[in-house]
């Protein structure tokens, strides 16, 4: 049995949002192909996820000086010992689903604030002496579903300006997760006419990458 975390980053629904009504049709035929598997929702909206702000930088330099973890201070307790909640939990799934929305050409600040999260040494990645970075993640799947008014994706004509995808690839890379799979729904603003046809045919591809994921 393989655990997936289906990771969002949409204050809407999936009655309101592309991405998320996408990311639902994706999850139901997911688990269709894989009955036995436990697919946990992340709804980064709602999961008070930390930044890293002083209180999470002084936690750490105490920490890596030896001290030990009763002796931060609340703030710096709270906020690190969340952050590690967060990323053993995804260090600890198998499969990955991030679903998200582009705002200004980028993904909305929880998504980043939940990269940071993940983003540990000795957990997600690690520095190995003469090599430099090494990834390990290695065992792992992911899947970004990402809806835009605009048409971002590779190729296009605005895809240099996105933001969103190409920072979570370089992720992904980072932490050598050997596939990652990509599923846009783009377009709807400029061509609102057929934005139920831009709708209709990201989710009949993402039915058919979530039998083979």
């Amino acid at each position: 049995m393989a655990t997936v975390l289906y990771i969002t980053a949409n204050p809407n629904d999936h009655e309101i949002s592309y991405s998320m009504a996408v990311g639902k049709e994706f999850v139901q035929a997911y688990r269709s192909a894989n009955p036995n598997d436990e697919v946990v929702h992340l709804d980064l909206y709602k999961m008070g996820i930390p930044e890293l702000d002083a209180d999470v930088f002084s936690g750490w330099g105490k920490l890596g000086a030896g001290t030990v973890f009763d002796k931060l201070t609340d703030a710096e307790k709270t906020k690190v010992g969340r952050l590690v909640e967060l990323v053993d939990q995804f260090v600890a799934a198998d499969k990955y689903i991030f679903v998200n929305p582009i705002w200004n050409y980028s993904f909305p600040p929880v998504m980043k604030a939940y990269i940071d999260s993940i983003c540990v040494a000795g957990k997600t990645f690690k520095y190995v002496t003469g090599i430099g970075r090494v990834g390990l993640l290695r065992d792992k799947k992911a899947v970004h579903i990402q809806a835009s008014g605009s048409v971002l994706s590779p190729g296009s004509a605005l895809a240099d300006l996105e933001m969103g995808h190409r920072h979570l690839n370089a992720i992904m890379e980072f932490f050598e997760v050997p596939s990652f799979e990509s599923i846009f729904v783009e377009g709807m603003a400029v061509d609102p006419d057929n934005a139920s046809a831009i709708k209709e045919k990201a989710v009949q591809q993402a039915r058919e990458v979530a039998w083979s994921f």
